[in-house]
């Protein structure tokens, strides 16, 4: 794996450690945008308010100003694919999603 794309994995398992859910399998993402910058959330489920760690990482690189992806990365016990956090990321374009467990390993 490309060392970005490494670099994206980790920080995206270091957000799982802050996701907050009650009902969902926690997750943490990250971003990276055309200019190299990246950006990382985890999954957050409250009364009224629910967001998967990759609608929410896309979400906090949009609000800093990015509008292209170069790559992003999900990291969770159940690494299937993030239906609603792929359209967010899919809105600016086609992007390579890279899902992975918490122990680093690549899924698929």
């Amino acid at each position: 794996m490309d060392p970005e794309d490494e670099k994206l994995v980790t920080l995206a398992r270091a957000a799982l450690g802050r996701a907050l859910v009650r009902t969902w399998v926690p997750a943490g993402a990250a971003v990276r945008d055309d200019t190299g910058r990246t950006y990382a959330a985890a999954s957050v489920e409250m009364d009224g308010a629910s967001v998967t760690a990759l609608q929410l990482a896309v979400a906090t690189a949009v609000s800093s100003g990015a509008r292209r992806f170069e790559a992003a990365a999900v990291v969770s016990d159940d690494p299937t694919d993030d239906v609603e956090g792929r359209k967010a990321l899919n809105a600016f374009g086609p992007v390579t999603l890279i899902r992975a467990r918490p122990d680093g390993s690549v899924v698929g």
